[in-house]
């Protein structure tokens, strides 16, 4: 995997240069996490007795990059990546013999996607149909909740980064 950057968000900006900020700051945040590490290490279910890998989480977040922007938001007929009806956690129980390289790969392509998608919405209020219920859901609404979700799970993958090779910090 190539250098991480990591650019700190800013502390004024506008409204959507803020939350664009800090979604990619929580990226690279996993990608961070990820970093240095070969496919057994990123597949190690290093805290029993949770399933979770760094892996799975990388696996994980490009499915959920895809919803959100790509079948809610922008309304594309897209398969999932990983999960499927018959194993709605495929993208994390699916990694023992998954290709780290084809996950960064598919979670770095979801992640440009949803990039695209932000820039060429004219406003943080347009609004998508949420699959799950019907009901409009705004870019804004997006862009929080991924950030709250990348926050949740890179804290997850600190704890798996350092019960893999003891590395710690941000």
């Amino acid at each position: 995997m190539a250098d991480v950057v990591r650019l700190d968000p800013p502390f004024e900006a506008a409204e959507r240069p803020m939350l664009e900020a800090w979604l990619d700051f929580h990226r690279a945040t996993l990608a961070t996490k990820c970093a240095g590490l070969d496919d057994e290490q990123l597949r190690l279910r290093a805290v029993p007795p949770s399933t979770l890998t760094l892996l799975g989480l990388v696996r994980h977040l490009a499915d959920v990059e895809r919803y959100w922007f790509q079948w809610v938001f922008a309304g594309e007929s897209v398969p999932p990546y990983y999960w499927t009806d018959e194993d709605p956690d495929a993208d994390f129980n699916g990694v023992e013999e998954a290709d780290s390289a084809e996950a960064f790969a598919t979670w770095r392509a979801a992640c440009e996607r949803s990039r695209t998608i932000t820039q060429e919405s004219a406003d943080l209020a347009v609004t998508g149909v949420n699959l799950r219920d019907g009901r409009p859901v705004s870019l804004r609404w997006i862009l929080v909740h991924l950030v709250e979700e990348y926050a949740r799970h890179n804290g997850h993958a600190d704890l798996l980064r350092e019960r893999v090779d003891g590395v710690t910090g941000e």
